[in-house]
């Protein structure tokens, strides 16, 4: 709102206050437009960002499933392996036992 003109100035008087406000108004309309400005991109580079992350997300995730598919299938090929080797080296062991203490100990070592 420009200033209200009072009491007995002259004309080139209020000519400069009005002159300095919309100086003043002009500089700060650019600094909203560049402030608004920044602010999208900001949030843009944020929405990319998010979705660079979930996609990502979504790839680790479907390795996990496969190593996780992997791993069984190598633990089911192993035990069959050791249950009908005739090999000393399996005998007297408890290997769904020693299976078992190895995912523990891989907990363990993960939660850490």
């Amino acid at each position: 709102m420009p200033p209200v003109k009072r009491g007995r100035r002259g004309v080139s008087d209020a000519d400069d206050e009005d002159d300095d406000y919309r100086k003043k108004r002009d500089r700060n309309n650019e600094a909203v437009k560049k402030s608004r400005y920044k602010s999208k991109q900001r949030t843009q580079e944020t929405v990319v960002r998010v979705n660079k992350l979930k996609a990502e997300n979504q790839m680790l995730e479907e390795k996990v499933k496969t190593l996780t598919k992997d791993l069984k299938f190598l633990k089911d090929l192993f035990m069959e392996y050791a249950s009908n080797s005739q090999n000393p080296k399996f005998e007297g062991i408890d290997l769904d036992k020693l299976l078992e203490d190895v995912q523990e100990e891989k907990k363990d070592k993960d939660s850490k």
